[in-house]
């Protein structure tokens, strides 16, 4: 389905019922919906927040093409937090209070989300964010926060273990390793598994956790080629992931299964760092990647390239995060007929909405309900390998040898 057909029925004009509508209709339904977002233009968190701005930016021109939400045209308003938590607070105070914006998005990263959360819910509104899935962000037990991913981050590792332990005894590997960074999203995505994996037998011969300033991983990895185990669990961001894969390389160690939770879930950065044929037979988790068939996807990628140029390979997947918050907005104003914040939170704690990141559904706390997909890189693209459902490709093990 081409993306203005698609759109044009997501956001139709539902039958106008309610106070709310009413007041839509009384103010013109012409009038723009105005949506601000609070995202990371420069500082640490730049490039992911610029990723984020891309995928609003395209979904807003794409809503607007199918004539808009409930016949408004859909204007976004941007400003910059410079990764700052204390500028994220005042930027989104001031799009509500001085703005007067009808709608606001989240920004990049736990860190700016939980403070941005808090403002939206003093203020009344709904907070769709695509990028803030740490633990602390449910912590705060807002049922105004909506995280569009499929689950929380530090269950990212989740699905690696179903498909692990989903294999006949005899073929499960007996012996694990865990190297993991010093990361509050990193290291408990490694933990997780390892807990299920020493629940069911697989026995524990090497486990380190590393600081965040560990320029030269061999060490770390020379002790893991010593314990010689069958499956290396990582707990990984990018640079460290990256220098694992080199150290591994250099010390000719390849496990039978690698699962990477971080760094080789990347289209374009992963293969660059490491070499393309060294990403062969690697495991990570995702949630929308350039091969994914959701429904929409191919439609997304055409009008992303229409819109930035590049190539499918180029497409970050926060783009993918950001356009699906837009597309949850866009359902749940056609299923109520009104943009009225406290009608939006109400309606999304029920029910199940598709988008590029999976069919999704929320806890009381906006915690995602389901899990992400375990991907392998296979034939040098990222493919859906479990569950069995979903796989577009078996998973290949035991992982193919490095190329050096």
């Amino acid at each position: 389905m081409r993306l203005s057909r698609l759109f044009a029925t997501v956001a139709a004009t539902a039958l106008f019922a309610g106070s709310a509508v009413a007041e839509d209709l009384k103010a013109g339904t012409s009038s723009p919906l105005k949506i601000g977002i609070s995202l990371s233009l420069t500082g640490d968190f730049a490039d992911s927040g610029k990723a984020a701005q891309r995928g609003y930016t395209l979904w807003a021109a794409e809503v607007n093409k199918a004539g808009g939400i409930l016949g408004r045209p859909v204007e976004i308003k941007v400003v910059n937090d410079a990764s700052s938590p204390d500028q994220v607070v005042t930027n989104y105070q001031n799009l509500i209070t001085q703005e007067k914006v009808d709608i606001v998005f989240g920004p990049f990263s736990s860190l700016l989300t939980i403070p941005a959360a808090r403002i939206a819910k003093r203020y009344g509104y709904s907070f769709i964010e695509p990028a803030g899935g740490g633990p602390h962000v449910f912590e705060q037990h807002l049922n105004n926060l909506f995280f569009v991913q499929p689950a929380q981050t530090v269950k990212g590792g989740d699905v690696f273990a179903d498909y692990i332990l989903a294999l006949p005894p005899d073929q499960r590997p007996k012996t694990a390793a865990y190297a993991k960074l010093d990361d509050p999203f990193a290291a408990p995505i490694a933990d997780n598994i390892k807990t299920r994996f020493e629940a069911a037998g697989i026995k524990t011969v090497y486990d380190q956790t590393y600081p965040s300033e560990s320029a030269d991983l061999t060490p770390i990895i020379a002790g893991i080629a010593a314990a010689n185990p069958d499956v290396l669990v990582s707990g990984t961001q990018a640079s460290d992931a990256y220098g694992q894969v080199k150290a591994m390389i250099q010390l000719k160690f390849n496990p039978k299964w690698l699962f990477m939770s971080n760094g080789a879930n990347s289209p374009t950065e992963f293969p660059d760092k490491v070499g393309a044929k060294n990403t062969e037979g690697v495991f990570t988790s995702s949630d929308w990647y350039p091969g994914s068939s959701a429904a929409g996807s191919k439609d997304f990628i055409n009008a992303y390239i229409a819109m930035y140029g590049g190539d499918a390979d180029g497409i970050d997947n926060t783009s993918a995060e950001a356009y699906s918050a837009g597309m949850v907005l866009a359902q749940v104003a056609k299923k109520t007929g009104t943009v009225d914040n406290a009608s939006i939170i109400e309606t999304l704690h029920s029910g199940v909405w598709p988008t590029l990141v999976g069919d999704l559904s929320w806890d009381a706390d906006g915690a995602p309900k389901g899990e992400y997909l375990l991907t392998q890189w296979v034939g040098g693209k990222l493919t859906t390998v479990f569950p069995a459902n979903q796989a577009q490709h078996a998973p290949v093990s035991p992982k193919s040898n490095w190329a050096q």
